[in-house]
């Protein structure tokens, strides 16, 4: 971040203080005591900017949740999004309880949607939708260089049949379990690559929308008028 002043959002990995925590005890965050989420919300009105991510979180009742923050530092509000689709084949069910509420935040002129890592295989949890209207979709993921291939394919996917932006951010390095190759991504509402990190590098990518031109190009080619 340092690098790369004067953006107006940061978004950051999955978990990204703790790498994917699949047994969260004793390292997930407390709801009240999160410093986690202070560092993001202190660093967003420092540079007057937004911060997301995903934290492993501990609720008061004891149930651990996969809470995808988003923290305006402009108007110093904080939004939050808990992972729906919670990711079984890894037994993340087994100790985090999925979300059932959509999370849409309006910041700089755009309706963000939030979504975390599995989520991105599911169309119809993503499905733009009256009640359910955005213009980007903001993605942050531990997703794995084995399925890096659907990781390619279905951001472009979520984007195109939306006609949203993508913003996806994957982690790089290892944990005990895989080997994580990175590829964050944007991508414009025709599948188009605005800008791709390097794979298997940490590094930033600094990417313009044009809200203007998604606009443009949603009432030129009304593909939204004709969804299921």
């Amino acid at each position: 971040m340092r690098e790369n002043p004067g953006s107006d959002l940061y978004v950051l990995p999955e978990m990204w203080s703790t790498g994917f925590a699949t047994q969260p005890e004793g390292l997930a965050h407390e709801v009240g005591e999160n410093s986690a989420l202070e560092w993001m919300r202190q660093k967003a009105k420092a540079c007057q900017c937004a911060i997301c991510g995903s934290l492993a979180i501990r609720l008061e009742d004891g149930n651990y949740r996969n809470r995808h923050y988003f923290c305006d530092g402009r108007l110093g509000n904080t939004y939050y999004y808990d992972k729906h689709h919670l990711f079984t084949y890894g037994h993340e069910n087994q100790y985090y309880t999925a979300g059932e509420e959509h999370c849409i935040v309006h910041y700089a002129g755009f309706r963000l949607l939030l979504l975390t890592c599995y989520d991105l295989r599911f169309p119809c949890w993503s499905r733009y939708a009256t009640g359910l209207e955005y213009d980007a979709i903001v993605i942050v993921a531990n997703w794995p260089e084995s399925r890096q291939n659907a990781w390619q394919l279905l951001t472009r996917a979520r984007a195109i049949e939306n006609q949203a932006y993508l913003i996806g951010c994957n982690r790089v390095g290892d944990d005990d379990y895989n080997h994580y190759a990175g590829a964050s991504v944007v991508v414009d509402t025709i599948g188009h690559t605005l800008g791709q990190c390097h794979r298997h590098v940490p590094e930033a990518l600094t990417v313009d929308l044009d809200l203007a031109e998604l606009q443009r190009r949603r009432a030129k080619f009304r593909v939204l008028d004709d969804r299921d």
